[in-house]
């Protein structure tokens, strides 16, 4: 049976940061001045060098190329925060 709602999988990266929000399910407007926003917006700017120099190198526009190793966790907003924050977690006695 097939899913109404389906998303299709994330292939290639992008420019557009309402494209990289959406991945999350997060809109700019979702955005504030709290350290989880901040965290986003550094991660977006983290996710655009990873994608320009992947252009660069591939010779390919972004929607060509897929962040992975230790980029991939750029390619969903938060992603790279939550991990972060989960691994500093659980390294608490």
């Amino acid at each position: 049976m097939k899913k109404i709602n389906h998303i299709p999988e994330i292939v290639g990266e992008t420019t557009d940061v309402e494209s990289w929000l959406m991945r999350a399910g997060l809109r700019f407007s979702d955005l504030g001045n709290d350290a989880a926003s901040i965290a986003i917006r550094r991660q977006w700017r983290e996710y655009q060098a990873a994608v320009h120099r992947c252009c660069v190198t591939l010779h390919q526009p972004p929607s060509g190329v897929q962040l992975s190793g230790d980029y991939a966790n750029l390619r969903i907003p938060g992603a790279a925060f939550t991990h972060c924050e989960i691994d500093r977690l659980s390294s608490r006695p």
